[in-house]
This record gives C-alpha cells, sequence and structure tokens, in this order.
C-alpha cells in the first residue's frame, strides 16, 4: 500500500528559509517507496486570518481557498510539517492552517523537520503538538531537528549532514507504520 504523504512549508513570509530544507527533505521522501511523495507550500493557498462562517467540523465552506486547502489537507494520508520557530511557538501561518479544516486532519499521523537558531524549533513543535493532538492527529516521536540552519543554506540549497540524513529515514519509517495502521480508522 502506498501512502500519500504531504511534506508542507509551513512558514509564508518573504526571505524564509523553509523551502530550502522542505526540497531537501521532499527528495528523501520521494525516494521512499512507502510514499507518494508531495510537496505542499502554505504560501500558495493563501489563506487569509479563519474567515469561514461555520465550525469547521461541518465541513460546509463557502470560500474557494478553504475548498481548495480542504482538498489539499483530505488527500493526505500522512504529513511532515517542516516549520521555523517564531518567538518560541509556532508560525501564524501554520496554526491558522491547523484551524482551517477538523476531519480531513482526524486520524492521520504527521512529523516535524524543525529548523532554526540554537533551539532548531524544537520549541515550536512542542507546542504545534497539542494542537494536532486536539485535532486528533498522531504526532511521531521521531524528527530532524537543524539547529543554526543559516550555516547550512548556500545559494538557496540545504545542505544536510549525515545525522539529518539518518533522522529523516527513521521518521519516514516510523511515519509510514503509522499511516498504515491510522489508515483503517478513516474508513
Amino acid at each position: 500500500m502506498t501512502l500519500r504523504l504531504h511534506t508542507i512549508i509551513a512558514s509564508t513570509r518573504p526571505g524564509r528559509v523553509g523551502p530550502a530544507v522542505a526540497n531537501w527533505f521532499h527528495g528523501v521522501a520521494q525516494a521512499d517507496p512507502g510514499f507518494d511523495a508531495h510537496l505542499v507550500d502554505l504560501a500558495d493557498f493563501a489563506l487569509p486570518v479563519y474567515d469561514e462562517p461555520k465550525h469547521p467540523r461541518l465541513r460546509d465552506y463557502v470560500h474557494e481557498h478553504t475548498r481548495r486547502w480542504s482538498a489539499s489537507v483530505d488527500a493526505a494520508d500522512a504529513y511532515v510539517f517542516v516549520t521555523p520557530e517564531y518567538n518560541f511557538g509556532p508560525t501564524p501561518a501554520l496554526v491558522n492552517a491547523l484551524n482551517y479544516v477538523y476531519t480531513e486532519w482526524t486520524y492521520k499521523p504527521c512529523a516535524f523537520v524543525s529548523y532554526g537558531g540554537v533551539s532548531g524549533g524544537l520549541r515550536a513543535v512542542q507546542l504545534t503538538k497539542q494542537t494536532v493532538t486536539s485535532l486528533k492527529m498522531m504526532p511521531i516521536v521521531e524528527a530532524v531537528t537543524v539547529p543554526m540552519v543559516g550555516q547550512l543554506i548556500k545559494d538557496g540549497v540545504f545542505a544536510a549532514n549525515d545525522l539529518h540524513r539518518q533522522s529523516a529515514a527513521a521518521l519516514l519509517g516510523e511515519l509510514a507504520k503509522w499511516a498504515g495502521a491510522l489508515k483503517p480508522l478513516r474508513g
């Protein structure tokens, strides 16, 4: 069974380094035979601050941007959030995107590739895990953490080291187990 994986770039601000890190991870995911890997950029959806009149649990969306986001989230069996840390927390774009839909996330696993300064985005990941569990998602322990990310990007390309590659392989292996196990819960 091939599982659809969405690697989601969680930063939307100009000058971001998320695409460089995400492109590297997406390449690793594409090489994994257990996944049909897709790269998703939150910036492409241009989601305003949540603007649907009805609760997302109802899935009665009135805006085209919400319907497009819903279809993208619904299509995946698992997610990897490529995220920086903003002021010790997750990006506003990621929190907003998570809150836009509900049922589309339910009973799916997620993992994190985080980056930043000395903490490598770990504080943002810890806070985001609280949100995803409220959406009935399963955040897995395995992760890729990239401290001092600026030192690893040359000409817009992320230069992964052995620890990043090993962490990515472990993350994908565990994510595949959870995605396969949770799929029957979604009917």
